[in-house]
């Protein structure tokens, strides 16, 4: 008897093709980057979709395009700029590599797209999963994917019982992906089909078992374990941290700090902060200590304490403890540092609970 191998044994034409029937009939397609075989809004829309649901990236998607509607704009925009544009969208980290990516597509491939998801998977913030999505989309290629949607259907479908981001299983899930890759047609179809199961039945709750394609072969249906896979990542406590940031505010007009180009906010304006991010424990600098640290700016007048706010990063809770100083005379401008108008505070690049912040401010009564 001929043994199987395991690509073999994963192969499933049933799988592929429910998904695509599933898709074609029920998925979804009007999204503004659907219908289009432009490697740019393509690329544009896998990046934005990136740990951020397709609600909150429309509105950005559609800004973005106008002011860089092409890979060529984008690449010789100024930097402020398009981290302006991105600016609360979140995951920063990802506005600088579709910068240096854009740069690098228009320097390296005469700004086009190369349609190999092993190129693709090699230009900034661009991974396998990512370049297999722009390559199947905009080229048809046949590569697979394997975001979290696509990471929640197969640990319910299949019944795997690991945590999905372990690298063992990781591995396993890759090569069921690929070995369940469509043998003809409909690549594009299979890859949206697997992207609106998780994004639209099979949900991490309350998923929508009776309007599934795949309920007859799930395993966590039959077994009555949708709530529990995908395993979920073992917990951890989640640090604090704190970071006194001031509001240096002087006629009409506030004074933000460029931020290193890496780390937390990382090529974002922000307010001038006092030491940095720091154990939640450490004592909070009083109304002298924020008094001394202002006079960088110029003759402090005043000094009055906010009401904190919380923002919560992937890694860490942040407790925001703000400031309000105003001044009697500016001093000289450090490098770094630039006067922005609080009535235009909206255009500015900052992070998303800094101009929440800044636009709370700029209500007129509040000076």
């Amino acid at each position: 008897m001929k043994r199987l191998t395991e690509f073999e044994a994963l192969a499933d034409p049933s799988f592929s093709q429910a998904v695509i029937d599933w898709q074609r009939a029920h998925g979804r397609h009007a999204l503004p980057w659907q219908n289009t075989r432009d490697a740019y809004r393509v690329w544009l829309s896998e990046i934005m979709l990136q740990q951020t649901q397709v609600a909150a990236v429309l509105g950005y998607y559609a800004r973005f395009l106008e002011r860089f509607p092409t890979v060529q704009a984008l690449a010789s925009a100024p930097s402020e700029d398009v981290m302006a544009h991105w600016s609360g969208l979140g995951y920063y980290t990802r506005a600088r590599n579709l910068h240096a990516c854009a740069k690098r597509v228009v320097e390296v491939y005469g700004g086009v797209f190369p349609s190999d998801p092993a190129l693709l998977a090699e230009l900034p913030g661009i991974g396998r999963s990512t370049a297999a999505a722009i390559a199947a989309f905009s080229s048809g290629v046949r590569a697979a994917i394997l975001d979290g949607n696509v990471k929640r259907v197969f640990a319910r479908v299949f019944g795997i019982d690991a945590y999905p981001g372990e690298k063992k299983t990781e591995d396993a899930l890759w090569r069921r992906a690929e070995a369940l890759l469509p043998a003809g047609e409909g690549i594009e179809a299979y890859t949206q089909g697997l992207m609106d199961l998780g994004a639209t039945l099979c949900t991490r709750s309350s998923p929508d078992c009776a309007r599934c394609p795949l309920q007859a072969r799930c395993v966590a249906f039959a077994t009555g374990r949708t709530a529990e896979l995908p395993v979920r990542k073992p917990k951890k406590a989640t640090p604090e941290k704190r970071a006194a940031l001031v509001a240096v505010i002087d006629g009409g007009e506030v004074l933000l700090q460029q931020r290193p180009a890496t780390g937390i906010w990382g090529g974002l304006c922000s307010l001038p902060e006092i030491d940095g991010h720091l154990a939640a424990d450490v004592d909070a600098p009083d109304a002298d200590a924020v008094a001394a640290f202002a006079a960088l700016y110029g003759d402090v007048e005043e000094v009055e304490a906010l009401l904190p706010l919380v923002h919560v990063f992937t890694h860490y809770k942040l407790h925001i403890l703000p400031y309000r100083v105003g001044l009697v005379k500016r001093g000289a401008l450090p490098d770094g540092c630039q006067w922005w108008k609080l009535s235009q505070i909206a255009d500015a690049p900052l992070p998303a609970p800094v101009k929440k912040l800044l636009t709370e401010l700029a209500v007129p009564k509040l000076f």
